[in-house]
C-alpha cells in the first residue's frame, strides 16, 4: 500500500519541480532608442537654447548572473549603451564624437508566466540600480556621474533546449537627471530598448 502511494507522490513532486530552477547567465543586445534629452537651467528651470537633444539609435549590451525558482527570478546585471547625438533643438552643428553613454549596474526581478505544455514563457520585470551617465557635448563635456536608475519591462522566453532560453524583451530605462560640471544645467536620460538574447541555465 505504501509503495502504491509513494509512486504517484514521486511523480507529482517531479512535475512540481520548476524546469529551470537554479543559477543562470544571460547576454543580450539590440536597439537602444534614446529619448530626447531635455536640458534646463538649474538657476531658472528654463530650457536651454540647444534643448532638446535628439539621438541616433544605439546598441545596448547587457550581461547578467541570476537565480531562478518556480516563477521568480532575481539577477545582477551589467549594461552599457552609447547613443550618438543626432541634432540639437536650436539646429547648432554637432561636433564629432558627441554622444551619451550609460554604464549601469542593476538588481532585477522577474515574474515568469509558466504556460503548461508550451515552450513560451511571457514575463514581467523591474529593477533598481546605479548608472554612470556621460554626456559629451559643449555643455556637458566629458562629464560622468553616478546616478540612481530604474527600469521596467516585459518579454517572452522561448525554450530552445533543456538549458537554453531565447529571450525577447522590452525595457524602459531611466536615470536620475544629471548636472553638468559647472552646475549650471541638468539633463534627462531615458531609453526604450528592444533586446534579444540567450539565457543559459546550469
Amino acid at each position: 500500500m505504501k509503495k502504491r502511494l509513494l509512486l504517484p507522490l514521486l511523480f507529482a513532486g517531479m512535475w512540481a519541480t520548476p524546469a529551470f530552477a537554479g543559477t543562470y547567465v544571460s547576454i543580450s543586445g539590440g536597439a537602444g532608442l534614446h529619448n530626447d534629452s531635455k536640458l534646463t537651467s538649474i538657476a531658472t528651470g528654463a530650457a536651454v537654447a540647444r534643448s532638446p537633444i535628439a539621438y541616433k539609435t544605439g546598441i545596448p549590451v547587457v550581461g547578467a548572473l541570476g537565480y531562478s525558482s518556480d516563477s521568480w527570478r532575481v539577477e545582477a546585471a551589467l549594461g552599457y549603451q552609447l547613443n550618438t547625438i543626432n541634432t540639437f533643438g536650436n539646429g547648432a552643428a554637432v561636433a564629432a564624437d558627441s554622444h551619451t553613454s550609460v554604464l549601469s549596474v542593476m538588481a532585477n526581478g522577474y515574474y515568469d508566466v509558466n504556460m503548461d505544455d508550451s515552450s513560451l514563457s511571457p514575463y514581467l520585470t523591474a529593477g533598481l540600480g546605479v548608472a554612470s551617465v556621460t554626456l559629451k557635448e559643449a555643455g556637458f563635456t566629458n562629464i560622468g556621474r553616478s546616478e540612481f536608475a530604474w527600469q521596467v519591462g516585459a518579454g517572452l522566453g522561448i525554450k530552445a533546449s533543456d538549458q537554453v532560453i531565447v529571450d525577447l524583451g522590452y525595457r524602459y530605462f531611466r536615470a536620475t537627471d544629471a548636472n553638468n560640471k559647472a552646475g549650471t544645467e541638468k539633463g534627462t536620460f531615458a531609453t526604450s530598448n528592444i533586446l534579444a538574447g540567450i539565457r543559459y541555465n546550469f
